[in-house]
């Protein structure tokens, strides 16, 4: 398989394609690398190929917050500027006056 470059990045708000939830990037994986049991457990149809970024997630839709593992194909950018309140977020981010998520400065390379 071939890595591609990542479209998204880590800090980055972006929204499932198909289900409804947001979340914010906090870290890449140039290709799948979960189990083939997780990957096998998404219907055939709606199957994504490996060989594409896979992001980790602090996620949250209208009921819970928790953490998601999503292919590049099924995410987009969510433009919708409401802070996000899964609580995870603040232990790795701050949120800007302008409402960018930026990573704590210890936690910054």
């Amino acid at each position: 398989m071939k890595a591609s470059s990542a479209k998204f990045a880590i800090g980055q708000v972006v929204r499932h394609r198909l289900f409804d939830f947001r979340g914010l990037i906090f870290d890449v994986d140039p290709e799948f690398d979960n189990t083939e049991e997780w990957w096998l457990s998404i219907p055939e149809d709606i199957r994504p190929q490996k060989d594409q970024p896979f992001y980790h997630l602090f996620a949250e839709n209208a009921e819970t917050e928790y953490i998601a593992y999503v292919s590049e194909q099924n995410l987009l950018p969510d433009h919708s500027e409401e802070p996000l309140r899964n609580p995870m977020i603040e232990e790795m981010f701050i949120r800007d006056q302008n409402g960018i998520y930026r990573a704590h400065p210890i936690l910054a390379n």
